[in-house]
């Protein structure tokens, strides 16, 4: 029995089962609620205040909304068709490119030319890794001699 009860504790111990050992919150979560208790209250005291102060503007502007809603509607109407002409005009726009660029696409893939642009990719690819792998040679070369000139004096 005392053999059993040494090899269950050791291997919780081993294996990390912090069961029965563990009583309360760790440091961790202790610091977290301290540092987030603070900035909780803050920011729902924000919120508050700006609660506050939309109700009372509400309050201060809805007499101003009913006294000049014959000038507001009509204002708030063409403001409307304004920003709904600018977005549709936007979207019909966009429509159209994409259908181009499908059709674009699909006229190269017809003529078999998209195979000579991603060779031509290709090469440019390989032409920059070339050059790049150049360009660290070289400047390996000049860290190497700049190390060796600052050794020597």
């Amino acid at each position: 029995m005392a053999d059993r009860d040494r090899s269950y504790r050791f291997d919780q111990v081993v294996r990390g089962d912090r069961t029965n050992y563990q009583s309360g919150p760790s440091t961790t979560q202790v610091l977290t609620v301290l540092t987030l208790l603070p900035i909780g209250g803050t920011l729902l005291a924000l919120a508050g205040l700006t609660l506050t102060g939309t109700v009372i503007g509400l309050c201060v502007a809805t007499p101003l909304f009913v006294i000049f809603s014959p000038v507001l509607l009509p204002a708030a109407i063409a403001v409307f068709m304004a920003v709904a002409g600018f977005l549709s005009s936007g979207a019909f726009g966009l429509t159209g490119l994409s259908s181009l660029s499908y059709v674009f696409n699909r006229f190269r893939q017809a003529t078999g030319t998209e195979q000579l642009d991603a060779d031509r990719a290709k090469r440019g690819m390989q032409d920059m890794v070339g050059y790049v792998g150049q360009k660290t040679k070289e400047a390996g070369q000049t860290i190497e001699n700049k190390a060796h000139e600052g050794g020597r004096t």
